[in-house]
């Protein structure tokens, strides 16, 4: 059987600590938006190029700069690739989808 959920005193910090986390998540989201239609602008180069979704040389790039990214900012390189591999595997399917497209034709 679950334990009941805590409930927080009206005065408890973490209120404010959660609202400025959920603001924070705001911003990532409009980032990962922003990163999307990235996506899309290199899925339409990679038409117009012939260029594959996938390249593997700059998905481990990719995956190395969050790895050295995190390190300097403090975070665990290991969560930052992790989250970065899921990330471009979702984006690289993204990709995908334009690329075969039979309605391009």
């Amino acid at each position: 059987m679950p334990s009941p959920e805590p409930t927080l005193s009206p005065q408890s910090r973490m209120h404010d600590l959660r609202a400025r986390i959920d603001a924070l998540d705001a911003r990532l989201i409009a980032l990962l938006a922003e990163r999307s239609s990235l996506i899309d602008e290199a899925a339409r180069i990679k038409l117009q190029e012939n260029l594959p979704a996938r390249i593997d040389s700059r998905v481990e790039e990719v995956a190395a700069n969050a790895r050295r990214f995190a390190v300097q900012e403090g975070l665990d390189p290991d969560l930052a690739e992790r989250l970065w591999r899921l990330m471009m595997e979702h984006f690289i399917a993204q990709e995908d989808r334009v690329l075969s497209d039979p309605r391009r034709d």
